[in-house]
């Protein structure tokens, strides 16, 4: 049952259920997406050997530097394109996308669709 009283202990439960199901593997790493209410913030990770292959978040001073006229969704899409050039650097072309809970709108889709445009396979 929703709470709503505690939305985040929600989204953990629905995170949970999701990740009973996917797993990152070295052939297809897991893909995923943590948003606070200021931040976003994507990292790859290959669940196998327990390592995060690739992160991004909006709190580096490379994406920083280019936020000043976008808003939230913009940010996002601006992590999931750093995240996808960064993950093709490193020869990773397909992952599985944890979108950690929640919904796939806004933020969370914003990002997913630039890593996708940027040509990473999902």
């Amino acid at each position: 049952m929703i709470s709503k009283f505690n939305k985040n202990a929600d989204r953990r439960k629905r995170h949970e259920r999701v990740r009973n199901k996917i797993s990152g593997t070295a052939a297809r790493p897991r893909l995923n997406v943590y948003r606070s209410v200021a931040n976003i913030y994507a990292q790859i990770i290959d669940d196998e050997k327990g390592v995060t292959l690739v992160a991004a978040s909006t709190l580096e001073e490379e994406i920083k530097g280019q936020l000043a006229d976008l808003d939230k969704k913009g940010a996002a899409a601006l992590v999931g394109k750093v995240i996808a050039e960064r993950a093709l650097d490193k020869d990773i072309k397909a992952v599985v996308f944890d979108r950690g809970g929640y919904l796939y709108t806004g933020r969370v889709q914003a990002l997913a669709e630039a890593a996708r445009e940027a040509g990473l396979e999902f």
